[in-house]
């Protein structure tokens, strides 16, 4: 228990020491620039299930779970279940709207010892709009939306360490039946890798855990047939995690992420066709050394994000986090709760945000995940 605490504090104090450090190298200029970076299909970056939401969107290098395809699909070579399906959905707008939101729809199946195949479906809806001409005349009613369809292959390449790439197929239309709109599409993929040590210390299970994520990785996505393109939000997420329990029914984790679009950065010194020219790999090898700003603006792109997780007994799980970006960049700062309850067949998750500076969409929302184990279900019926 001594040795748990000990770490623990050490834990606490490195990311302590690491956010101070960061906070001091993104201070603000004596003539402050906002600089906010944008791409098309932003709803690719929302945190579609109530697990990784619940611990202030992290999710490079937790515990593997049903829904690591969003965070880091090499999780799945550590699932300890042969298969498993789960529905998310995530409101957005709730405080305005309430027909507008993310359904999330996840599966995976184990082909052997080292193999995994895992599938997703990401749809996001606007809700019915109302559009208009220039004279204001109602043109008529469409439902916009968007989604992504994505497999991925995960394969264990050590007793600690594993690698996935997945492959996406991406749809997008925002304005039906407004002319000169049409729907864009984007074809994009991922390549992950996670590394997990389990050990005893002290006759006690511990677990250190890595992850990284680059998500995304695809063409541009145009809405007006080529005329004009948008970067859709090629990512890199890294993430590191530890675990322990404390006793035979008490375990608890702490996990961070640090995130970094791998776009590049607008410029206003720069021509709008300069930038619209710069290919995708060459956007995300400048996305390292091309903020106006230098090396203080390069970190301002930074996103960092802490969870903590507490499990009893494998059933009843208490989740916390928070979410930090620069007030430059988007200036996204929350904190989120979460539970989850795990029963033979089914596991619910919830999750709650609480935004600490300007609004965010999903402010005052619950958030709710639904799994399914098949295995257990297949160990109930027999």
């Amino acid at each position: 228990m001594k040795n748990f605490k000990k770490t623990l504090v050490v834990g606490i104090l490195l990311v302590s020491f690491f956010v101070g450090n960061f906070k001091s190298a993104t201070a603000q200029e004596e003539d402050p620039k906002y600089n906010t970076i944008t791409t098309g299909v932003p709803f690719l970056t929302i945190a579609p299930d109530a697990i990784g939401g619940g611990k202030g969107d992290v999710g490079a290098a937790s515990k593997p779970d049903l829904y690591s395809q969003f965070w880091n699909p090499s999780k799945y070579a550590f699932m300890e279940q042969d298969m498993g399906i789960g529905l998310a959905y995530t409101p957005w707008l709730r405080n305005l709207v309430d027909d507008i939101g993310l359904a999330y729809l996840v599966g995976y199946k184990k082909l052997d010892d080292v193999q995994t195949v895992s599938a997703s479906l990401n749809y996001f809806t606007l809700g019915d709009i109302v559009f208009y001409d220039d004279q204001g005349t109602t043109t008529g009613q469409n439902s916009p939306n968007e989604f992504a369809i994505d497999v991925a292959y995960t394969r264990k390449l050590s007793d600690y360490f594993s690698g996935a790439v997945a492959l996406r197929m991406i749809y997008s239309h925002l304005a039906p039946g407004v002319e000169g709109s049409y729907p864009g599409y984007s074809y994009a993929s991922d390549v992950a890798f996670y590394y997990r040590n389990e050990y005893r210390a002290n006759r006690k299970r511990q677990t250190l855990s890595a992850g990284i994520n680059i998500s995304n990785i695809g063409a541009k996505i145009s809405y007006d047939k080529g005329e004009n393109h948008n970067f859709i939000p090629t990512n890199l997420r890294l993430g590191l995690g530890y675990s322990s329990e404390i006793d035979r029914y008490n375990t608890f984790g702490f996990y961070f992420d640090a995130n970094k679009l791998l776009v590049k950065t607008p410029d206003p010194d720069v021509p709008e066709e300069d930038y619209e020219g710069t290919s995708v790999i060459a956007g995300i090898f400048q996305s390292f050394n091309d903020a106006p700003g230098g090396l203080k603006e390069e970190l301002q792109e930074i996103t960092l994000s802490t969870g903590l997780e507490y499990e009893y007994n494998k059933q009843f799980i208490l989740r916390g986090g928070y979410f930090h970006e620069n007030a430059y960049k988007g200036n996204r700062k929350y904190a989120s709760f979460g539970a989850g309850l795990r029963m033979n067949v089914f596991a619910l998750d919830f999750s709650y945000l609480v935004s600490v500076a300007q609004n965010n969409p999903l402010d005052n929302t619950l958030r709710v995940t639904l799994s399914f184990d098949f295995e257990a279900f297949s160990r109930q019926r027999k």
